[in-house]
């Protein structure tokens, strides 16, 4: 299943770099070079930027990163017992990646689910500038903004090389170019929930993410493992729109389209009642 969100408000898509320093090649756009310094039209600088769904993807887990003690990992490591929550940010942005682990850890603060426990947080760096010591220092940041540091094992900050980062984008659809004008990337937002075996299972758009969904989508892709009774019920209730990336109530849905359903039956029973009526009263007239 393929969608396309594509993004055209330029606060949500651009952030300030936070240096001079040039940009290596990636998956995502060709490498800049320092005499990159030109302005350049800003709808240009947006083309092709984009976040495609590709639900049910497979994760390419044989990547390696280096984790935030400097570690070669495997991004297998963190799959095959619980369901992850996904990152695409990189650690120097001030703006828009900050903001989307703002909103993932604001949500993680509000659900009753449990990093380690129920569910692994992964941020992966698409800046393969990027090192392991900046990976540390968000990482130290948002453990202390989260609060519980007993969960410091479940949350993995990652930084890698352009071929493994580009495998992870291109499988997640993720889209994003650097725009030398004004030395930054250009990108879209969201975080994304894998199932324990690395599919994609579910996209959150923006900034901020409804820490209802999020359960949702967390006891889905853990294909009901994690969770109460009243989630699984729930999800019965509910159904996920992939264009709003929202649950949605199904219920709701079905109790109208129950009562349309009713309501044509009842005309459907008014118009042959009529009808029968009329013929009956042809039949008294003709034999009068």
């Amino acid at each position: 299943m393929k969608k396309s969100l594509y993004v055209f408000a330029m606060p949500l898509l651009l952030v300030h770099a936070t240096s001079a320093q040039v940009a290596t090649a990636s998956s995502a756009g060709e490498a800049p070079s320092a005499q990159d310094t030109t302005a350049s039209a800003n709808p240009a600088a947006l083309a092709g930027v984009t976040i495609e769904q590709r639900l049910d993807s497979q994760l390419p887990l044989d990547t390696t990163f280096r984790d935030e003690s400097g570690e070669t990992v495997r991004l297998s490591k963190y799959f095959g017992a619980r369901p992850v929550v996904l990152a695409l940010v990189y650690y120097e942005c001030p703006m828009l990646c900050t903001q989307i682990l703002n909103g993932m850890v604001r949500t993680a603060k509000l659900m009753t689910l449990t990093p380690g426990k129920d569910y692994e947080v992964v941020v992966i760096s698409f800046d393969s500038r990027e090192t392991p010591a900046q990976a540390m220092a968000k990482k130290l940041t948002y453990m202390r903004d989260y609060g519980h540091p007993e969960t410091a094992d479940a949350w993995h900050f990652l930084t890698g090389d352009p071929d493994s980062i580009g495998r992870v984008t291109d499988a997640v659809g993720f889209r994003y170019k650097w725009d030398p004008a004004i030395a930054t990337f250009a990108h879209a937002s969201a975080i994304y929930v894998l199932t324990p075996d690395g599919k994609l299972s579910r996209y959150f758009y923006g900034i901020n993410y409804s820490p209802t969904d999020m359960r949702f989508g967390l006891v889905e892709a853990s294909h009901n493992r994690i969770g109460t009774a009243v989630d699984q019920l729930l999800l019965f209730c509910y159904h996920f729109d992939p264009h709003t990336a929202k649950y949605t109530g199904l219920a709701v849905s079905l109790v109208r389209a129950s009562a349309a359903a009713t309501v044509l039956l009842l005309g459907g029973f008014v118009v042959i009642m009529l009808r029968r009526d009329r013929c009956k009263a042809k039949q008294t007239s003709s034999w009068q």
